[in-house]
């Protein structure tokens, strides 16, 4: 299942086009934000769809009956634009476990390029809620590799997919990678383009460098 945010409208739109906007994302600080911003309201979003327990809480005056989230998160991401959308999730499940991926594009002598792995740290995700997330869908294929290289430590229940602009090439790439029913995408756009170089149009540019600083 596929769930394209900015096909409802919402305060989601306004920091996708900030982030979007060479006027606006060239103020590190701001994109920082912003891309936190996004990753608290997917986390919002997608708290919808987890398992919660009524629980009777103890108030000044009385007994309030509750529903608290019972399902156990795992948050992941792919360092280093995916960090600011972490902080962003992990501000909403505050109680969450992490993971964190070291992937990379590898650029080749003729313009193409591999993605390499070079380091994961997580928990045991065994029927835990598997929230992965990434800024950037271009062609969905560090995507496929962090995931992949994410389930040699356990089976989660369930895991969300989550991305700010994606391609269409990369959706259609993960919708067959990635096998199963226990798998959810959401993104803030699709954009419909991916270049030679794939590179996602309009997209916004290069996420880590947007919000770190170009890379030698």
């Amino acid at each position: 299942m596929v769930h394209n945010l900015s096909k409802d409208v919402s305060i989601l739109n306004q920091y996708v086009s900030e982030i979007r906007n060479v006027q606006i994302q060239n103020d590190s600080l701001r994109f920082r934000t912003n891309l936190e911003r996004i990753g608290s309201v997917m986390a919002f979003e997608i708290s919808k769809k987890l398992d919660y327990s009524t629980t009777e809480i103890e108030t000044p005056l009385g007994v309030a009956h509750c529903d608290l989230l019972s399902s156990k998160v795992v948050l992941a991401s792919i360092m280093r634009a995916g960090i600011p959308m972490h902080q962003g999730l992990l501000q909403v499940f505050d109680h969450a476990e992490n993971a964190f991926i070291s992937a990379y594009r590898k650029h080749e002598k003729g313009g193409g390029f591999s993605i390499k792995l070079e380091y994961v740290s997580k928990p045991d995700l065994t029927d835990k809620i598997l929230i992965l997330c990434d800024p950037m869908l271009a062609t969905g294929a560090s995507m496929v590799m962090a995931y992949n290289a994410l389930m040699e430590y356990g089976t989660p229940k369930h895991v969300h997919i989550a991305s700010i602009i994606s391609s269409d090439e990369s959706i259609e790439y993960l919708k067959k990678k990635l096998i199963g029913t226990n798998n959810t995408i959401w993104t803030g756009a699709i954009d419909d383009e991916l270049t030679v170089k794939s590179y996602i149009v309009p997209g916004l540019g290069d996420a880590g460098d947007l919000a770190y600083g170009n890379k030698s």
